[in-house]
């Protein structure tokens, strides 16, 4: 099996990044429940299994994509075989001493091998001599698989956003500190 190899990217990856397939299958979402009481609010998420395998197309078209990612404060891209497979866009400007996960994106043929973790790895490599403390990973309540990785990697849940992306979807949050 090729190593992955991750580095910042370049101009010259955006063609191949964004015509990755940003879609994800799942089979199930966190379902937020709201309670409301007198003097209290209640929100609470839970997985909920769905009817049947459905289609998740990511929040963010490619034309956004592209007009987002000279925003960004970084970006890194996997390789396997110096084809990128991956990629990952930080900001570190959405809250103090916090690298932001904004994109995190693995081509569907080359998923569950390793990549988005290598490229949290590297994520975190690129924060700590910047002096961020914390990352932050976000992610649509019907990502499944990348609420796992989340949580497989050491991130908590810390929050969520109603309506958050064009879309209209909830956008979920995890963080954890960087070591």
């Amino acid at each position: 099996m090729p190593q992955i190899e991750v580095r910042p990217a370049l101009s010259t990856d955006l063609q191949y990044l964004v015509a990755m397939d940003h879609s994800v299958e799942i089979q199930y979402v966190w379902q937020m429940e709201r309670s409301l009481e007198e003097g209290q609010v209640s929100v609470g998420f839970r997985e909920v299994r769905l009817p049947r395998t459905t289609r998740l197309q990511y929040p963010r078209s490619p034309a956004l994509l592209l007009q987002e990612w000279a925003t960004r404060s970084g970006g890194l891209v996997a390789l396997l075989g110096g084809k990128p497979v991956g990629y990952l866009t930080l900001s570190d400007e959405r809250a103090p001493a916090t690298a932001w996960v904004l994109d995190l994106v693995v081509d569907a043929p080359h998923r569950r091998q390793g990549i988005a973790t290598a490229l949290l790895l590297a994520a975190e490599a690129w924060a700590l001599p910047r002096g961020l403390r914390k990352m932050v990973l976000e992610m649509s309540s019907k990502n499944t698989p990348a609420i796992r990785l989340a949580l497989k990697s050491g991130f908590e849940f810390s929050g969520f956003h109603d309506r958050y992306y064009a879309n209209q979807d909830i956008a979920l949050f995890f963080s954890r500190l960087l070591r």
